[in-house]
């Protein structure tokens, strides 16, 4: 489960280190944990976010010192990860891990209607992106619905409420009571991928932690450990991410 995390600083005080590169600017967010023993250093490969975590107990200005020394590493990291994606006419986006143009044309209609290879809709260009993601949206939830209620009956357990948002810290979360949140990104990725994830929540209605046996759990409702999975997903989350924003 994720550490409880307590941001020490004020917003006017977060903003006092700040990095630019690859087009993007981003802020020092800065936060302690009782279980972290050093200092931590990151780049978000999903949203740039550079993040340190500290000690409780840990020097802030020493902290910051040692931050600037890393400045040149940061905004390398920022420079290497890809550029905001925004959904124009004549783009090649990802549904469930398969490219597809986007084949627009202001005299068809507006819904949405997907082909092999084309995503086809018309209408005012401006408004194009909107449309597109609220598809996105629906497709997404109807495909998660049905894949969380595919491995909740394989696990035996009850679901609550599936819904679907955007965040960026985490793919998908189980509340204590059943619900489950999804990104609604997973539609773009292979299906394997998105089933891992859906497999990994579900085990959560099981095992409220990841011990060996929600990882058991988690394997038995893939099918196999999702290793595979795992890997693309470190490799493609910053992707997946960048498509449908603008800056």
């Amino acid at each position: 489960m994720p550490a409880n995390w307590n941001i020490i600083l004020s917003i006017e005080n977060s903003s006092a280190i700040a990095f630019e590169a690859g087009g993007r600017r981003r802020e020092l967010i800065v936060r302690r944990s009782a279980l972290a023993r050093r200092m931590r250093l990151s780049v978000d490969p999903r949203d740039g976010n550079v993040k340190l975590s500290l000690p409780r107990r840990a020097g802030l200005r020493h902290a910051l010192e040692w931050v600037e020394e890393r400045r040149d590493w940061v905004e390398a990291e920022l420079a290497r990860l890809p550029p905001p994606t925004p959904i124009l006419p004549g783009e090649t986006i990802p549904i469930e891990g398969e490219p597809h143009i986007i084949d627009w044309r202001a005299e068809l209609s507006r819904t949405v209607r997907r082909e092999p290879g084309r995503l086809i809709i018309g209408g005012p260009p401006d408004l194009l992106q909107a449309r597109i993601l609220r598809w996105f949206r629906k497709e997404a939830l109807a495909v998660l619905v049905r894949d969380t209620e595919e491995m909740a009956s394989k696990a035996g357990v009850s679901i609550g409420r599936v819904s679907i948002g955007d965040p960026m810290s985490r793919w998908a979360s189980c509340s204590s009571k059943g619900d489950i949140r999804y990104s609604w990104r997973l539609i773009l990725m292979p299906p394997d991928v998105r089933r891992a994830i859906v497999a990994h929540e579900v085990a959560h209605r099981i095992h409220m932690n990841h011990g060996a046996a929600f990882h058991a759990t988690e394997a038995m409702l893939f099918g196999r450990e999702p290793k595979a999975e795992t890997r693309w997903l470190r490799s493609n989350s910053a992707r997946i991410h960048a498509l449908g924003r603008d800056g």
